[in-house]
């Protein structure tokens, strides 16, 4: 079964490009010297559709186009036996100039689904255009997902903008990370990159509006360091709680109590709010030790899993 969302297909460039790309990654368009965009290899394609069979989450729809593809489900949480485990990959290694990438889910009604990468997303140097990624995440009445991919790293001279869609039924659940780091820390590499952009937003079912963040940061044109940015840091997280079955407050008061005693936090900020309509409650934490901001991280994630449903947080071994 393959699954074939929005209203264009697969080979269009309206269904992979972004309807709108921010001026600051526009800018940088252009016609590579290599493989130009909608070349073979340079257009990702990752459609999923996750539904409930025999009281466990199954994969019932499955569409993939290199470099993007996945490892079949696995279902190894101890507290959640039905929770199918997704790990999301690129055969590419990373993100290239001219890239374009598209990854839709649907989870349906009553689902349990966890979808991870397998490592950090590496964003390389580009000399010409830029690439975009997109993610269009829908989750059905009762279900209960999480999105927590492994950071982004954007490269020296690079140019990345990617946009996230929640499309969250009030009857569901959805717990989604997002992180990025300065550059490759361990080479002394920070904030040489270009451009990073991202917007995520929350929307209900028929359209409304729930949340919109949006992140620009261009160390070339401005900074990146100051107090209103990132404060001289260099690993920004957030993660976002949508969830009916615990009041907003309550899901803002677990996440502020997860981080405050989290070990080894030292030097960590982070703020806690509430979402409108008390949808959730949403994080942004800056550090600059990249193993205490995972820890932070997971610490949140923890909390809100037993808040929610009553669990903790599995171990996921990744190498």
């Amino acid at each position: 079964m393959t699954v074939a969302p929005g209203a264009f297909s697969r080979p269009d460039p309206r269904h992979y490009e972004p309807a709108r790309v921010p001026y600051a990654v526009r800018r940088y368009a252009g016609a590579p010297d290599t493989l130009a965009v909608g070349r073979p290899g340079k257009v990702g394609l990752l459609e999923l559709a996750f539904e409930t069979v025999g009281g466990r989450t199954e994969l019932t729809g499955h569409f993939q186009q290199s470099p993007l593809q996945i490892m079949r489900p696995l279902y190894f949480d101890p507290a959640r036996p039905d929770l199918a485990v997704t790990f999301l990959l690129s055969t590419g290694g990373g993100i290239l100039q001219a890239d374009r990438l598209r990854t839709d889910v649907r989870c349906g009604a009553g689902t349990a689904v966890h979808l991870t990468t397998q490592a950090a997303t590496k964003v390389y140097r580009m000399e010409f255009d830029y690439a975009t990624q997109l993610l269009h995440l829908a989750a059905g009445p009762g279900a209960y997902v999480e999105y927590l991919p492994e950071p982004v790293i954007p490269f020296v001279d690079s140019r990345l903008y990617q946009r996230t869609v929640l499309t969250v039924d009030p009857g569901a659940t959805v717990l989604a990370g997002e992180t990025v780091l300065a550059g490759r820390l361990a080479r002394g590499e920070r904030h040489a990159y270009r451009v990073f952009a991202s917007d995520l937003e929350v929307r209900r079912p028929d359209g409304a509006l729930v949340a919109l963040d949006t992140v620009r940061l261009e160390p070339r044109a401005g900074g990146v360091a100051g107090p209103a940015v990132l404060a001289g840091h260099d690993v920004m997280s957030s993660l976002y709680v949508l969830s009916p079955l615990a009041p907003a407050a309550a899901i803002a008061d677990a996440l502020h109590e997860a981080l405050a005693g989290a070990p080894a936090t030292g030097g960590l900020l982070h703020g806690v709010s509430v979402l409108p309509g008390d949808a959730g409650a949403w994080l942004r934490l800056l550090g600059s030790d990249t193993r205490a901001c995972a820890a932070a991280l997971r610490a949140a994630w923890d909390a809100a899993r037993r808040l929610l449903i009553g669990v903790p947080a599995p171990v996921l071994r990744k190498t």
